[in-house]
């Protein structure tokens, strides 16, 4: 193995630059990953666009082989294995929370991509306690995506309490909404998809939804009610007006669960939630081991992302196209330089 590896680095606010770097040597608890496949999220804008010094290389949908062993590393984990990393940077197995067993809320490690170098990169250091095993089973280019997008949406869902038959509406058809589609029809709900426009009628159909409301034309809280409210809305846009306007939609006893973080306030009546009694609660990623109950579910239901692919080199064009709106629905960088798959 070369003694050096390529990245692409965010050098400054809003610029990637194609960098080559030093082979790391993994420290105490550490794998060195040879990076096979890198999604991309919509995270990634804001770190790239972060106000923030120093280089970071951004990403945070890993998947490669571990291509060497810091010390005190589990023996779980070996050689050559195929391992991926999510946003979470691995837990401390040492604060409050972990000791509680919410390894997803542990305080001390780093967001993959943010605050710690992440896998737009040829390699890249990880903590054993953030690796989630990947089937053989599943390709690295359908894997990388799960790790985030498929988490984020299938644990949310698979925590939330609805049940088979409920009425799920899922609101925003991107990255992450078109695998909440496929998880829950899979999960035997009711899932109605609330996006913008006829363009992606077929797509929604096709991926699961048994309704589609488009709010370009239809109102999608009087929709919603007139089909019996909502038990369970997953919301993945950052739009927090949008969300408060279809809040109403939510039968009694609703959750409204949210995925995507936007900067303003969510805005909702006391006395609807009171007088309905209906919640509202929020969902980060999870665990490895969610992680991999994900990838178990999705090899189990024939769940995959749709997904388009650009060599690591290509990584500022293919995060531009992300931003635009164009990708459906999920962009996943390759290592194969000046190879588009």
């Amino acid at each position: 193995m070369t003694s050096t590896y390529h990245a692409m680095q965010r050098t400054s606010p809003g610029v990637l630059e194609w960098v080559e770097r030093p082979r790391p040597t993994p420290g105490a608890g550490e794998v060195l990953i040879a990076v096979e496949a890198c999604g991309m999220c919509g995270a990634d804008l804001a770190d790239v666009h972060a106000q923030r010094n120093g280089p970071r290389v951004p990403g945070h949908e890993v998947v490669g082989r571990i291509a060497a062993l810091g010390p005190d590393v589990p023996p779980m984990w070996t050689l050559g294995m195929r391992v991926g990393v999510g946003r979470l940077g691995g837990h401390c197995n040492a604060c409050s929370l972990c000791r509680q067993g919410l390894f997803q809320l542990c305080r001390n490690q780093q967001a993959v991509g943010s605050s710690c170098d992440g896998g737009y990169a040829e390699m890249m250091l990880a903590r054993a306690t953030g690796l989630v095993a990947i089937p053989e089973a599943l390709d690295s280019l359908q894997a990388a995506p799960l790790l985030c997008a498929g988490l984020a949406t299938f644990n949310a869902m698979r925590k939330s309490g609805a049940l088979a038959g409920d009425l799920v509406a899922i609101q925003g058809i991107g990255g992450l909404g078109h695998l909440a589609l496929q998880y829950a029809r899979k999960m035997g709900f009711r899932v109605v998809a609330v996006g913008r426009g006829t363009d992606i009628a077929a797509d929604v159909r096709a991926l699961g939804a048994h309704h589609y409301i488009d709010t370009d034309h239809q109102d999608p809280v009087q929709a919603l009610q007139a089909m019996g409210g909502a038990q369970l809305l997953l919301t993945t846009i950052t739009d927090s007006a949008a969300v408060s306007q279809l809040l109403p939609a939510l039968a009694p006893q609703g959750q409204l669960l949210v995925l995507g973080v936007g900067k303003e306030a969510i805005s909702v009546s006391p006395g609807f939630i009171v007088s309905g009694e209906r919640a509202m609660a929020g969902s980060i990623t999870g665990s490895p081991y969610d992680a991999e109950k994900t990838l178990d579910f999705s090899l189990l239901a024939d769940i995959r992302p749709w997904i388009e692919t650009m060599p690591l080199e290509r990584a500022p064009e293919a995060l531009a196209r992300m931003a635009s709106g164009q990708v459906k629905f999920r962009m996943v960088l390759t290592m194969n330089a000046g190879e588009q798959q």
